[in-house]
């Protein structure tokens, strides 16, 4: 398998990299997490314009239709950078959701509008209770020729920014069916909609979402009704590989930012890198992120390939060890700054709250040890 980027992939990827180093440094990280909206508007244009937020999606929603495998590049980067903005949530989540089951018109009047940055979406799926299964109570009831929803949604990512969301509903059966599921396109300030927003451990944003009576029309159903499992399904795939790729970056900058930091560092008049055994923890680090990349690789391969089964298999492995491996070289990056990695002031500090979350992110590692031994 050819793990290369060829020279389109490339020179995109070089162009995020050159963008996010002059205009996402650390310092300014730190002022975007802490500004009230929680991401940068005029970086999300930045996206929008380099035709980022169409990568992932259909020419018929106006994208480009990209493979994963072309993706790993743009994720990357972003993991490398960490950045905050909520293109996993809008674009790989919910507008894959939207692209892979909405119709024309829906298409037309919601992701047009996300590939041009007008428009972030948001997935509101999990609820309290559910763990990682797609177990789903809240209801939607046919209210004349429109539906009514209520219920909970818990950790919504990218909710706080969002304008629409897509929200996954119960219209027949019993929470854990994968029959009778079905998805809505809602607005995020629609009557009957609440949100608790928060901010995560890795400086994202986040909301527990409540709807209670929630009036929507008929036009809002995405795809058929009962029919919203395999869309959700293979859009948590598609997102858990796009989560492996921005570990990978993340890892990268460990690896790299803790060399530097052997290199400079000096105990007993000299650096710390002249010591063999910190030279092999360090090795172990970069072989860890070798390996990450590789699976990343492969799992997006199985995802071009169509074929749900292997792409369910081959999705699970690379989330657990991406999940093994971003836990070894997090900790490793920590234990090698020694008591200056714990603090805020470094960005490896950040970097390894991030690849706790993605560990934890849609499933754990045991969760998806599980899914792959079934």
């Amino acid at each position: 398998m050819n793990f290369q980027l060829n020279d389109e992939q490339q020179q995109l990827t070089d162009s995020l990299k050159r963008l996010l180093d002059s205009q996402y440094d650390f310092e300014s990280r730190k002022k975007i997490v802490a500004s009230a909206e929680g991401y940068s508007p005029a970086l999300w244009n930045t996206f929008a314009e380099l035709g980022l937020l169409g990568l992932p999606l259909s020419e018929e929603a106006g994208g480009f239709g990209s493979p994963a495998a072309e993706m790993v590049g743009v994720m990357e980067a972003l993991g490398e950078a960490l950045v905050v903005e909520p293109f996993l949530a809008s674009t790989c989540l919910a507008g894959r959701v939207l692209d892979r089951a909405g119709s024309e018109a829906q298409k037309q009047a919601v992701l047009a509008g996300a590939v041009e940055g007008k428009i972030r979406l948001a997935l509101a799926h999990q609820e309290r209770g559910s763990s990682f299964e797609l177990a789903v109570a809240t209801s939607a009831k046919r209210d004349g020729a429109g539906w009514v929803l209520d219920g909970e949604k818990v950790v919504v990512l990218g909710a706080p920014m969002a304008d629409k969301l897509v929200v996954s509903a119960r219209t027949s059966g019993k929470p854990g069916d994968t029959a009778g599921l079905s998805l809505f396109v809602v607005d995020a300030k629609a009557a009957g909609v609440s949100m608790k927003s928060y901010r995560t451990q890795d400086s994202m944003r986040a909301a527990d979402v409540t709807l209670k009576g929630v009036k929507v029309g008929a036009d809002a159903l995405v795809g058929a009704e009962g029919g919203g499992f395999e869309p959700l399904d293979e859009a948590l795939d598609f997102a858990s590989a796009m989560l492996c790729a921005e570990a990978v970056g993340a890892m990268k900058f460990a690896c790299e930012t803790t060399l530097d930091y052997l290199k400079t560092r000096k105990q007993f008049g000299v650096t710390l890198g002249s010591f063999q055994a910190l030279q092999h923890r360090l090795v172990d680090m970069n072989v860890a992120t070798e390996q990450a990349r590789s699976i990343t690789f492969l799992a997006c391969a199985r995802l071009d390939t169509g074929d749900a089964a292997e792409r369910r298999r081959t999705v699970a492995a690379a989330r657990v060890k991406i999940a093994d491996n971003a836990r070894l070289v997090g900790q490793e990056a920590i234990q090698l700054h020694g008591g200056m990695g714990m603090t805020l002031e470094m960005k490896v500090s950040h970097a390894f709250k991030r690849l706790t979350m993605i560990g934890q992110s849609f499933g754990d590692a045991d969760y998806y040890l599980a899914r792959f031994a079934a």
